[in-house]
């Protein structure tokens, strides 16, 4: 009876001991999910498995870029409209942007001189031939971007980075005298440098830094609609190497040049050009992008060569918009629908037609952020932050979709679910993350992963699919079973172990 006692009590201590270790493998997460059912960026915290699992590695050993952030624009559209909002939807918006609890943007773009999206055609230089820029002036944002600037940087508690870009040069340093098209003049190269040095030192006196410039938005044009100047690489590089460069180092301005700033399909030959030598490479410290050249394609070809064209430069994607469109208010099926699409889809020349098929917004960004992530991209910038219900104001009447709408008459907020998708990546991705490995064995479900500073792990995947999909995570010895619904976008976070 003893030696039974003995062995009852021997078989319980290791089966409490299996049960033990098997609940030491369990690996923790928390989980977030938006989707076409309606979850918007909702905790789950139940699964329901499905058959034919699939799994996801984590290789945190096997690391890639390191991020700079991700975020949106300050244009001089979202500006005004917040301040025709009563001061309670203010706040909410740039919480919601910028806040703890909200995305908590971290990297961020905006215009110098006017873009499209502003109320009118503007310039910081308005007197001709002014060669010193005796009567440069930034006054034009001080009643809108700002403001706004200011506010976002009261409320995020870790700060973002202002990449600026100028849309054209004053149309009297240029040799068409207008404000569409044309090229900088030689004899207004020292200006223009002049120009940037400028403006940092403005902006700086209203008590916000500039982090970076691209040279030029969409050097290569946009069909002579808007504001733009144009460069060839050469004419770009050039202007870096010999006037802009040379200019901010002498004034002591601390800032990146990021070359190129339009869509990936002509990257190889940019990146060619500004990195063809040392003497070419010196000032620019990256290359910006942006993703009009396709509703699907990411371009991952292109995005390995440039990177390994210049491995230790920045690769940022700068804008992205579904444009060509007016919003649809309050509408959240619109979002996760093939009925939006770009100016491609009409406009777009015969042999790129495939490349613009009508494509759901939110499988746009979904895809786009998660292929660029993977293929050596460290920031991503959306456009405008807020547009009204017309996808506007826009001065040239381009209306394009943002992640919030508003309707100023009736004082009203709208958080689309393209807001919900960017936050999966922009709150729980956070500068200076690392991008790691990991293996995937259902292609279908579109997976990044990425290990923050503070230790903690994002796992962010995309089911573009019309069926619910399951599959075990692991990192090292740990495992989780989850499930991910229908078109859904989902975040993970693994804490710090």
């Amino acid at each position: 009876m003893k030696s039974l006692s003995k062995y009852f009590f021997s078989f319980l201590l290791i089966t409490l001991f299996m049960s033990c270790s098997k609940e030491q493998k369990q690996l923790k997460v928390e989980l977030y999910e938006t989707s076409a059912s309606g979850n918007k960026l909702t905790k789950i915290t139940e699964f329901l498995p499905e058959e034919n699992k699939g799994s996801i590695k984590l290789i945190p050993e096997e690391t890639y870029q390191t991020i700079t952030g991700f975020g949106g624009s300050f244009t001089e559209s979202t500006a005004y409209l917040l301040n025709q909002l009563s001061k309670s939807n203010r706040d909410k918006i740039i919480q919601a942007y910028f806040g703890e609890e909200g995305a908590k943007y971290s990297l961020t773009r905006t215009h110098m001189n006017s873009c499209d999206f502003s109320l009118s055609n503007y310039s910081y230089a308005p007197v001709e031939d002014d060669k010193s820029l005796e009567h440069f002036s930034i006054k034009e944002d001080k009643d809108d971007i700002i403001p706004m600037i200011k506010e976002a940087m009261a409320v995020s508690k870790d700060g973002f980075k202002i990449l600026s870009s100028p849309w054209t040069a004053p149309p009297w340093m240029k040799d068409n005298k207008s404000w569409v098209g044309g090229k900088l003049l030689p004899e207004y190269y020292n200006t223009w440098a002049l120009f940037f040095s400028k403006y940092v030192e403005a902006y700086k006196a209203e008590g916000i830094d500039i982090w970076g410039f691209t040279v030029e938005n969409e050097p290569l044009g946009n069909g002579n609609n808007w504001e733009s100047m144009h460069y060839t690489p050469e004419e770009m590089t050039n202007f870096v190497k010999d006037y802009l460069g040379p200019k901010l180092e002498e004034d002591g301005h601390e800032v990146k040049i990021l070359g190129y700033d339009q869509n990936r399909e002509h990257l190889k030959h940019w990146v060619d050009v500004m990195f063809k030598d040392e003497a070419s490479s010196k000032y620019y410290d990256g290359t910006a992008i942006h993703w009009y050249a396709s509703t699907y394609d990411y371009f991952p070809e292109e995005l390995q060569y440039a990177h390994n064209k210049s491995p230790n430069k920045h690769l940022i994607q700068s804008e992205a918009c579904v444009d060509a469109e007016i919003p649809r208010w309050k509408n959240d099926t619109w979002y996760w629908k093939k009925e939006a699409t770009d100016w491609g889809w009409d406009w777009a020349p015969e042999q790129d037609k495939h490349y613009h098929p009508k494509y759901a917004p939110v499988n746009r960004y979904a895809r786009d952020i998660i292929g660029c992530l993977n293929n050596w991209v460290d920031g991503w910038i959306d456009w405008n932050m807020v547009l009204d219900k017309q996808g506007g104001p826009n001065w040239f009447k381009n209306w394009c979709v943002a992640p919030v709408i508003v309707d100023i008459e009736n004082d009203e907020v709208y958080f689309t679910p393209l807001y919900y998708t960017l936050m999966h990546f922009s709150k729980y991705i956070r500068p200076e993350a690392k991008i790691i490995g990991l293996e995937n064995s259902d292609k279908e479900l579109m997976v990044t992963a990425a290990h923050n500073p503070d230790g903690s792990i994002a796992v962010i995947l995309f089911n573009e699919g019309e069926k619910t999909k399951s599959f075990d995570l692991f990192l090292n010895n740990t495992s989780k079973e989850i499930t991910i619904n229908a078109q859904a976008i989902q975040t993970i976070v693994i804490p710090k172990s």
